[in-house]
């Protein structure tokens, strides 16, 4: 903290070190998955007496999205005085260790191919980078939904167009993480 001339109180953003980055690589994984794994369990109890078919389209499509983008917000509200492109980059790591563990349990334990899933591995760490600039523009709410809908039009094009929708999405998602990492800034985040 540094104060002004003024007695404005300046607040100094904080650097990342590669600790931290590598702390919130990891809590994609420890964090975000567990959390992940335990609500969509409990969510299914709730329709477990409906035909499998309808149970799965509820899980995969429109449970999943939500329980997923909350899970890997989840970390990012452990927040400090960081910088609004700080916040978004630890979004996009986050996302990453996410995506990372997807990735190796549908390529190593179910068997899917590599290239099926690179996509996903990415698409994770951009829309989690989104969430992450809502919370800097103290808009969570908005930029979570907006990552909800990404993510049920990502699961809705996987099972039913296959890889061009799962491109086209994918590609949309990278589109907007970038247009939000542009529009951040080095301003401090206020701690809340």
């Amino acid at each position: 903290m540094v104060v002004s001339s003024d007695d404005a109180v300046l607040i100094k953003a904080h650097k990342l070190r590669w600790r931290e980055k590598i702390f919130f690589l990891i809590s994609g994984i420890i964090v975000s998955i567990p959390v992940t794994l335990f609500f969509g369990a409990l969510g299914k109890s709730f329709y477990s007496f409906l035909p499998l078919i309808y149970s799965q389209v509820i899980s995969v499509i429109i449970l999943t999205p939500f329980i997923e983008e909350f899970a890997k917000a989840y970390p990012l509200f452990y927040r400090y005085s960081v910088s609004e492109r700080s916040l978004f980059i630890l979004g996009l790591l986050v996302g990453l260790g996410f995506g990372i563990t997807e990735f190796m349990v549908y390529v190593f334990g179910y068997g899917a191919p590599v290239y099926a899933r690179l996509f996903g591995l990415f698409f994770h760490a951009a829309s989690t980078s989104l969430v992450a600039y809502g919370i800097a523009k103290n808009r969570p709410i908005m930029f979570y939904l907006v990552a909800v809908f990404l993510h049920f039009s990502y699961n809705l094009a996987a099972l039913k167009e296959g890889a061009i929708g799962v491109i086209i999405i994918s590609l949309f998602a990278y589109i907007l993480s970038g247009l939000a990492y542009q529009r951040t800034t080095e301003k401090c985040l206020e701690p809340k």
